[in-house]
């Protein structure tokens, strides 16, 4: 029986009020589709009565779960390669210069996932950087969901995974075979503090940040969504700092006083500097 209008409203409320995430109407197909996994582990009969079960208990660990089931969570290595070159070619050069007297830097990946992306940046920092090893860098990644920050602490991936967008070089350098997986060095491993936060809830106490990545999330919010957490990078960044964000993401008309760093990147922002 395909999922009623009654229970797909249900869940798009559930999922805005938990997260903010946004369903639209003719997502009926992927929640029914999303929610046939948790049917099998929860010893359900249909995606109808494990809505029921969650009505029934609506703080409980079914409704966290039944969140988690409802957020993308695509990721790879390297994801879109650009904004890693920019990271590489222009803002670690440069913040390398500008902290050169206190030799700190602290970076923040907001919606970390499975992993793929804060450790790629990790293997980037070893690789490319290492004068980074004498610095005291403070690398947090999070994200809402407890399913994957407990697969990205484990650095675990499928062959599947480290074909995607990982070069050969990297992969025999920092990770080591075990069975059909593929397991990360313990000194990328180490670089990361993994950590649960849920971006449209209060943040704990973070650290003044010289590097935001938020990259591919806040399509998934409203607007006033993206604006009310751009609002809240913008404070926690450093005046030099710099934010990533996805590809088809923006802060025009969300957020005036970031700027790109120069005409030709689309993904990487700055502080707008004001003109003496």
């Amino acid at each position: 029986m395909a999922i009623s209008s009654q229970d797909f409203d249900y869940i798009r409320n559930v999922v805005r009020e938990s997260c903010a995430v946004v369903l639209e109407p003719g997502k009926e197909y992927l929640v029914e589709s999303r929610l046939q996994l948790l049917v099998h582990q929860e010893g359900a009969s249909s995606v109808q009565e494990l809505i029921q079960r969650v009505h029934s208990d609506p703080s409980g660990e079914l409704h966290r779960r039944v969140v988690e089931a409802m957020m993308t969570a695509e990721t790879t290595f390297f994801r879109d390669v650009r904004p890693f070159e920019t990271l590489k070619t222009v803002v670690l050069p440069q913040l390398l210069d500008r902290r050169a007297a206190d030799r700190s830097l602290n970076i923040w990946c907001a919606a970390s996932a499975t992993g793929q992306e804060p450790y790629s940046i990790a293997m980037l920092l070893h690789d490319s950087f290492p004068s980074l090893a004498a610095w005291n860098v403070r690398f947090i990644a999070s994200d809402f969901s407890k399913a994957l920050l407990a697969r990205a602490c484990k650095g675990v991936f499928s062959q599947l995974e480290v074909n995607r967008g990982l070069p050969a070089a990297l992969l025999v350098k920092y990770f080591q075979k075990n069975g059909a997986e593929w397991q990360i060095d313990s000194r990328i491993r180490e670089m990361v503090d993994f950590r649960e936060i849920n971006l449209v809830k209060p943040w704990p106490s973070l650290p003044s940040t010289d590097i935001v990545f938020m990259r591919n999330v806040l399509i998934y919010f409203d607007r006033e969504t993206r604006k009310n957490i751009l609002g809240r990078v913008k404070r926690l960044l450093k005046p030099d700092g710099f934010l990533f964000l996805g590809g088809s993401e923006t802060v025009t008309q969300l957020e005036e006083t970031f700027e790109p760093i120069a005409r030709d990147v689309n993904a990487c922002f700055r502080l707008r500097r004001i003109e003496s």
